[in-house]
């Protein structure tokens, strides 16, 4: 029986990529059950022709509770603030939730983990095959070199409408090399560089953002030491690549217990780690 899931954010570029991704089977065991967004100019539209593929035979909706019920599982790229408001009635309907939105602070971030007591969550600020595996070996790189004097630096480039900073990929990468160095990240987080800052400290890590155009997401890790210079990548070119790991993430958390997951929880029968 396919799993029914509804995309919460619908009408956004991710929502759209999401929906496609369903209706053109990119990946098994889905029917796309609901479609659900706040903006006005696509409420009552066929969600595929609104996606830009196929007719769907769902009409894009701003109620949640029209469908979230009765899903199997709710995949949200909607909003910071949409995911924390929606958080206690999702965990109340037992509904499994994939959250790829990125930006949320500490007391938003808290009402998902209260969420995760009474239902599946599986929250990532990046939910690409490829990053998820970037995370694990730049997390084995960073163990490797821990205390060999290499700083580590973050690079990440995205569109010019992108509307936080850092990126929630670029955070995860940042995690990965905290871990790997046994450092706490919030310790040792610099979000670029201006005026006078000083030398750079030994426990630091640095991020930098860059906005423009319409790049999908580029990301970039280097770990500088003297003489050499080692420099871990992932590029995007669709997003349809976060929209099939987000879907694969909803196959694999539907009847999953309560709990807080990770894309390395999802994707461990896929990455091998």
């Amino acid at each position: 029986m396919a799993v029914k899931v509804v995309i919460q954010g619908a009408c956004g570029r991710m929502g759209k990529a999401l929906i496609r991704c369903v209706l053109e089977e990119k990946v098994q065991g889905l029917e796309l059950h609901g479609a659900v967004d706040l903006w006005d100019a696509e409420l009552g539209k066929d969600a595929g022709l609104m996606a830009g593929t196929k007719e769907a035979g769902v009409l894009v909706t701003s109620n949640l509770e029209e469908v979230g019920p009765s899903a199997d599982v709710i995949v949200d790229f909607s909003s910071h603030f949409g995911v924390a408001g929606n958080a206690p009635r999702i965990a109340e309907w037992g509904t499994a939730w994939v959250i790829g939105t990125t930006g949320l602070n500490e007391e938003e971030i808290a009402t998902v983990e209260a969420a995760a007591e009474k239902t599946a969550v599986v929250l990532s600020g990046n939910m690409s095959l490829g990053i998820n595996l970037l995370c694990h070996l730049v997390e084995i790189g960073a163990r490797s070199l821990k205390d060999k004097g290499y700083d580590v630096e973050i690079m990440e480039r995205h569109h010019s409408l992108k509307k936080d900073s850092p990126s929630g990929t670029a955070l995860m990468l940042g995690q990965a090399a905290a871990d790997g160095y046994d450092w706490n990240l919030k310790d040792v987080q610099v979000d670029g560089r201006t005026g006078l800052p000083g030398e750079r400290p030994e426990k630091e890590i640095g991020f930098h953002a860059i906005r423009g155009g319409d790049i999908v997401g580029d990301h970039t890790v280097m770990m500088a030491g003297v003489g050499e210079l080692i420099e871990l990548s992932h590029r995007a070119t669709s997003r349809d690549v976060f929209a099939i790991g987000a879907l694969q993430a909803a196959v694999w958390v539907a009847g999953k217990e309560a709990r807080l997951y990770t894309m390395k929880d999802a994707m461990k029968h896929v990455l091998g780690i």
